[in-house]
Parts: C-alpha cells; structure tokens; sequence
C-alpha cells in the first residue's frame, strides 16, 4: 500500500520513525509534512494527507500530532474521510476492521515509539471486511444530506 504521513512540529521525530517503520513494513510512503521542528497549523497537514487520501494518491493516512485529538478532528472534516484517534493496537483494529477509516492519528505525547509502531503495524495489517457496512454507510448517507443542503443553500444565496 501506498500510505501518507503528516505530522505537526509536536510529532516531527515520532513521524519520521513512523515513515521509517511504513517502509520497513513494505509499504511505500508519501510524507506531506511538517518537514521540521519549526511551528505549524496540524489542520493544514491533515487537509493534504485528507486530500491524498480521498483523490487515490495514497491508500490510508497516518497522522500525528501532540494528542493526536487535532488531526482527527481536522481529518474528518475533510469531506468522505473517516479518520480515527488510535492509542493502542485493539484501537487501531477496530478502526479498520469496523469502522474502514481511512485516516489513524496518534498523538506523539501518548504514546512512545514501540507502542506507536504496534499501533501502526495494527493498522496496516487489518483489513475491512464489510462487517460493519451498514453502519458505515449510515455515515456516508448523513455526510451526503449535509452536502446536498449545503449547496441548495449556496445555490439560494447565489441567486439572490
């Protein structure tokens, strides 16, 4: 598989182990960033390795901030993403296994590098199965509704 990093300045040498780890794994990487020590906004990382994702550039994500909290919660607004905070290796099963998240994220501040390579491995190593499918799609159908009345009211406001 072919998996997107990000990371922000909290995360940058826990997310250069990780990429290290990916690759060691088998799997190609794609780092979109931080590229340093230096302060940056996690949100826009998220958005990319969010983008990546959605457009087929990558398979999954793997994101990493200080808790981890941020990323997810700016990976899932990213529209059709399911992103999932992981601290622990049953975590990042499930988030596969029912959830098909597409997106993990691990803070930095949580977890050490042993763990944060279970958590990983975890992930990577489990795959949807459908089971939960149902439950799956209730989520991608609630995300369309609000799409759908999002652009009729772009399309009132713009006509006005």
């Amino acid at each position: 598989m072919k998996i997107g990093i990000g990371c922000d300045h909290n995360a940058f040498e826990l997310k250069e182990l990780v990429k290290s780890f990916v690759q060691e794994l088998g799997h190609e990487v794609e780092d979109y960033g931080c590229y340093s020590k230096d302060a940056i906004d996690y949100p826009d990382v998220a958005f990319k390795v969010s983008a990546g994702v959605s457009n087929g550039e990558v398979t999954r994500g793997i994101l990493l901030c200080g808790t981890g909290i941020g990323m997810c919660i700016a990976a899932n607004k990213y529209p059709g993403i399911r992103a999932a905070l992981t601290h622990d290796v049953y975590s990042a099963e499930r988030a596969q296994l029912s959830n098909d998240a597409q997106i993990i994220t691990i803070g930095s501040q949580i977890l050490g590098p042993e763990a944060t390579k279970k958590v990983v491995a975890a992930y990577l190593e489990s795959q949807w199965a459908g089971g939960s499918q149902a439950k799956v799609d209730k989520i991608v159908e609630k995300e369309k509704e609000f799409f759908t009345e999002i652009s009729k009211e772009i399309s009132a406001n713009s006509c006005s």
